[in-house]
């Protein structure tokens, strides 16, 4: 076994993304190696993708899901669809299905290069998201930042879409809150033991909605396909919107957007968004060191 992988650098709608090629190895992506390529500018991440071999028979991957704090998130759905872009330009194949700690996922490439990715149920029992109290309806639990009779955030909506989240809901550009300020306070909350994702959302129509989120784990982020999922089926669910959504992601870079559809046939979410190749490179998964490319051609590749 040699010491370093392939990886490849890319991102969903602006969620920096490291894809890294673990497959016909045993060993991970340690902690300590996501915690030394975060630390560097080249490679600094939201999350990382780490693709191992399937541990049944039917998936085409096995997927370990690597926040920059060294910890592990149970889903990331942008960090998915450029997994698909990866293995699709490596294997000319459209349709995939990923394992990961959160169960199944079902990911498609369609031809205008944008992808779907089938991020399964969303959970509202409070015991399973989980909060640290019992609420019978968690569309909207008690829990506020600020003064009493004035708070800045409040009554929060609350969900798992294999992870834990939050959704405050504003009447105003989210990007005009400290949401720097506040993140760090809510997503340690002892309402979440395990953490939370928290997303401020601003309805902008009965089918559109502009988001900005503090990612668990990671901090504030350019996107976060996972939290996209949590408002649009928390809008959804509160009667703010419809079951199919557009969502302007306002930390993101590029104009581009993501679609969520909650589908009440199967009550499964759909999320369908862009992903973008940047570079790639060779990395020891035990230390963090790296190196790029030093002949690329440009456009989507695998890792």
């Amino acid at each position: 076994m040699t010491d370093n992988v392939q990886f490849a650098r890319m991102n969903g709608l602006g969620n920096k993304i490291l894809v890294v090629d673990m497959r016909g190895r045993k060993d991970r992506v340690t902690p300590a190696a996501a915690i030394a390529l975060n630390a560097d500018p080249a490679t600094a991440f939201d999350q990382i993708m780490a693709i191992h071999d399937p541990k049944a028979q039917g998936a085409d991957a096995w997927i370990d899901i690597v926040n920059c704090d060294g910890s592990m998130a149970q889903a990331c759905g942008n960090g998915t669809r450029c997994v698909v872009q990866a293995l699709a330009a490596e294997t000319g194949k459209k349709a995939f299905t990923f394992q990961t700690i959160a169960g199944i996922l079902n990911a498609t490439e369609h031809e205008d290069g944008t992808i779907s990715v089938d991020m399964g149920k969303p959970v509202f029992a409070w015991d399973k998201i989980p909060l640290a109290e019992e609420f019978a309806d968690t569309s909207r639990i008690e829990l506020q930042i600020g003064p009493i009779d004035n708070p800045v955030l409040h009554s929060p909506s609350a969900m798992s879409m294999g992870n834990p989240h939050a959704v405050f809901w504003v009447d105003k550009d989210p990007m005009s809150f400290d949401l720097d300020r506040f993140g760090p306070l809510l997503e340690n909350h002892p309402m979440f033991p395990e953490r939370a994702n928290i997303t401020l959302a601003q309805v902008l129509s009965p089918s559109s909605l502009r988001t900005r989120t503090w990612e668990r784990g990671v901090g504030l982020t350019l996107a976060c396909g996972s939290a996209a999922c949590a408002a649009a089926v928390s809008a959804a669910r509160t009667g703010r919107t419809g079951r199919k959504v557009v969502i302007d992601v306002a930390s993101a870079p590029a104009p581009a957007k993501l679609t969520i559809e909650w589908r009440e046939h199967d009550d499964h979410v759909v999320m369908t968004g862009p992903a973008e190749w940047e570079w790639s490179g060779t990395l020891n998964p035990t230390t963090g060191t790296w190196q790029r490319d030093e002949a690329e051609a440009g456009g989507a590749r695998a890792p």
